[in-house]
C-alpha cells in the first residue's frame, strides 16, 4: 500500500522513539511531530546523544522495521488516558493530556508498536516493515514547549522516504544546501547576525543586508505606486479588543504574545497588519467612486515561534512584511487579481529568478473549527477567487482545507535550494472581516455594501525572502542588490589617490563603490573581491592612472577590459536598469 509521505514519515519517528527506549530504557518522551523533509523527537536522557549513536540508533530501527511490528491504536477516554500515561511513567505525556484535557478534549489515542506505547492521534502505516528508507541527520537541544522556563531536552532529527533513491536523492541535495545556507553566507558576507544577548529569533540586519533589504523596499514601494497603492505607517501594538473583533486572538492565540497591560487597558504586539489598515478604511465614508482603494505598509510583526523551529532568517520571531491590503467590489476583484499577479511577475524577474507555481487553497467544509462559519459567505468568495485566478491565464493546484481562517487565497509558491517548496506570496480574498469591522461604502444606488477584502504580501516578509535570494543565488546578487557593486583595486600604494578619484566619481553616479587602499599584493585583493562576491573589479595601475581608464574585470570572469570610467559607469547602470525593469 502507498502511503502519504506525512505518515511515512510520522510512523518513522514512532519507530526511532521505540529504538531509543530499547537502547535507552530510562529515556523519556517528549514530541515527536513530523516537519518539513522529515520529522524530530524529544527526549530526556541522562545520556547525551551525538551523532557518533545515530548508527546504533539506525540498526535498532532496522531490526523493529524487520520485525513485522503492527501499528495498534489503543483509544480511551482523557481520564482513563492520564492513568494510563502514568503507569507508563511519561510525565511529558502526562503533561499534554492535561493540556488537552484543558481544551475541552474528551479522548485521545495511544498508538503501540511492539512494547512501545505512544501518545499519537495518528494515522500511521500498517506495520513497522512499510516505513521506507530513512535517515537520522543532526541533534540538537530543545526546550519543553519551546519555552526557556522549561527543562531542555535532546531532539534529533531524521528524515524518511519511500525508497533507497529518493533518500540518496535528498541527502545529495541536502549536501550541496549546506554550501548554499543562507547562514553561512550571512556569516561569510556580513549581511546579518543573530545574538543571544538579543535574543533568539530577533534578526539584526547588518550594514550589507541593510542595503539589499533598502533597496528591495525601495523598488518594491515604487512598483505599487505605479500600480495605485497608498502607502501608510501604522502602531507595532494595539488593543487587545482589535484582535478580538478580527478574530485573530481566537484563532492564533498561540503565535500571539501575552497582552501588555498599559493603565488598566490590554495590548498586543502586533502579529498582523490588517487590522490596522482596516481601521484606516473605516476612517472616512466611502462610495463606490472611491473604491479600490489599495493601503500598503512594509509592516513589522511579531510572532512567538518556538525556539526548537527558529531557523536562521526563514523562520523568525519579527519580522516585516510588505503587506498590503484592497478594499473593493465583487466586480474589481479578478482585476485586482490580475494586478497583483503582475506586480508579482515584475519583482520576481528583477529578483532574479522565475520558477515559482500557484496554489489555490480552498477551505474545507467539514472542518468546522478552523474557519469561520457561513456556508453561502465562503461558496461565494471561493467561486470570485477561482474566477480571477482562471482569467489571469496561470496554471495552478488546488489546495482543499489549505485556506486561512477568513477567506480562500492564492500562494505563490518557490523553491529554495534543497528543492523544497515554500510559500513567497500570498493573495487571500475576505468578505468576514470586512463585515466583522462593519465596513461599508455607498453604491451607485445610494445604497450601504460591504467591501471585499483582498489582504496581499507581495514579498512575504523580508526576511524570508532575503533567506531564499541568498540561497537562489549562492550570495551572487544581481548588481542592483548587491551591496558593493564595484570594488576599485590600486596595483600600488602610488594608485591610490586614483583609486578614491574613481570611487568618489562612481558614488555620485548612486553606484556603490569602494577602493581596497591596503597594502597588500593585487592578487590578494582580487582574491578577496571574490569572496566578497562583488560584480565589477576595476583594477587601476600606471597606464590606467594616466590614461584615465580602468582595467574591468567582471565577477565569474578571468578576462579583462580597459575601458574609460565614463563607457564603463554607463554599461553598469544599463544592466541594473535591465535587471530592474526588463
Amino acid at each position: 500500500m502507498k502511503y502519504p509521505i506525512e505518515t511515512l514519515r510520522h510512523s518513522t519517528a514512532h519507530i526511532m522513539a521505540a529504538a531509543v527506549k530499547n537502547l535507552y530504557p530510562n529515556t523519556k518522551l517528549g514530541i515527536g511531530p513530523i516537519i518539513e523533509g522529515g520529522y524530530y523527537y524529544d527526549f530526556d536522557s541522562t545520556h547525551r546523544f551525538t551523532e557518533s549513536d545515530f548508527k546504533g540508533i539506525e540498526s535498532e530501527m532496522w531490526k523493529i522495521k524487520r520485525s513485522l511490528t503492527f501499528f495498534i491504536k489503543i483509544q480511551k477516554n482523557i481520564d482513563d488516558a492520564a492513568r494510563y500515561s502514568k503507569k507508563l511513567s511519561e510525565p511529558y505525556k502526562e503533561e499534554i493530556i492535561k493540556d488537552l484535557k484543558t481544551k475541552g478534549e474528551k479522548k485521545v489515542s495511544f498508538y503501540k508498536t511492539g512494547d512501545f506505547v505512544d501518545l499519537c492521534k495518528g494515522p500511521h502505516v500498517k506495520n513497522s516493515a512499510e516505513i521506507g528508507e530513512f535517515k537520522l541527520l543532526s541533534v540538537a537541544g530543545a526546550y519543553w514547549k519551546g519555552s526557556e522556563k522549561n527543562k531542555m531536552l535532546q531532539r534529533i532529527y531524521g528524515t524518511a522516504w519511500e525508497t533507497r533513491k529518493e533518500l540518496e536523492d535528498y541527502l545529495e541535495k541536502r549536501d550541496q544546501a549546506k554550501e548554499q545556507d543562507h547562514r553561512k553566507f550571512g556569516k561569510d558576507l556580513d549581511l546579518f547576525m543573530i545574538s543571544e544577548e538579543v535574543g533568539q529569533g530577533l534578526p539584526i540586519w547588518l550594514p550589507a543586508g541593510a542595503i539589499i533589504r533598502r533597496e528591495l523596499e525601495d523598488f518594491v514601494v515604487n512598483l505599487e505606486r505605479k500600480y495605485g497603492y497608498e502607502h501608510v505607517y501604522s502602531p507595532h501594538i494595539g488593543r487587545l479588543d482589535l484582535y478580538k473583533t478580527s478574530g485573530h486572538w481566537q484563532h492564533y492565540k498561540e503565535l500571539m504574545y501575552p497582552p501588555i497591560t498599559i493603565e488598566d487597558e490590554q495590548y498586543l504586539l502586533r502579529a498582523m497588519n490588517c487590522p490596522h489598515h482596516i481601521i484606516i478604511f473605516k476612517n472616512k465614508p466611502k462610495s463606490y467612486k472611491d473604491l479600490p482603494v489599495r493601503i500598503a505598509e512594509q509592516g513589522t510583526v511579531y510572532r512567538y515561534e518556538k525556539s526548537g523551529e527558529l531557523t536562521g532568517l526563514s523562520r523568525v520571531r519579527v519580522f516585516t512584511i510588505n503587506d498590503a491590503h484592497i478594499f473593493c467590489t465583487k466586480e474589481q476583484i479578478t482585476s485586482e487579481v490580475h494586478n497583483i499577479l503582475q506586480l508579482t511577475k515584475a519583482l520576481y524577474k528583477a529578483a532574479g529568478f522565475s520558477g515559482y507555481s500557484l496554489e489555490l487553497a480552498l477551505r474545507d467544509p467539514k472542518d468546522k473549527k478552523k474557519y469561520v462559519p457561513g456556508d453561502v459567505m465562503w461558496e461565494e468568495v471561493e467561486k470570485s477567487l477561482k474566477i480571477a485566478i482562471d482569467r489571469s491565464g496561470e496554471k495552478y493546484e488546488t489546495k482543499i482545507g489549505e485556506a486561512a481562517f477568513y477567506g480562500p487565497k492564492i500562494d505563490i509558491q518557490a523553491q529554495d535550494a534543497l528543492g523544497r517548496e515554500f510559500t513567497i506570496s500570498t493573495i487571500q480574498l475576505d468578505a468576514y472581516l470586512p463585515k466583522r469591522f462593519k465596513l461599508e461604502y455607498t453604491d451607485s444606488k445610494g445604497e450601504k455594501q460591504a467591501p471585499f477584502l483582498i489582504h496581499r504580501a507581495l514579498i512575504g516578509s523580508f526576511e524570508r525572502f532575503f533567506a531564499f535570494l541568498i540561497e537562489h543565488h549562492a550570495g551572487k546578487f544581481p548588481i542592483w542588490l548587491s551591496p558593493t557593486q564595484i570594488k576599485v583595486l590600486p596595483i600600488a600604494q602610488r594608485h591610490n589617490e586614483y583609486a578614491k578619484s574613481l570611487v568618489e566619481s562612481l558614488t555620485s553616479s548612486t553606484l556603490r563603490a569602494k577602493a581596497d587602499l591596503e597594502n597588500k599584493t593585487l592578487q590578494a585583493k582580487i582574491r578577496e573581491a571574490e569572496l566578497e562576491k562583488v560584480p565589477y573589479i576595476l583594477v587601476v595601475g600606471d597606464k590606467e592612472r594616466v590614461k584615465r581608464t580602468v582595467s574591468v574585470r567582471a565577477r565569474n570572469s578571468k578576462n579583462q577590459e580597459v575601458v574609460s570610467l565614463d563607457t564603463f559607469t554607463k554599461k553598469i547602470l544599463s544592466e541594473i536598469s535591465k535587471e530592474k525593469n526588463g
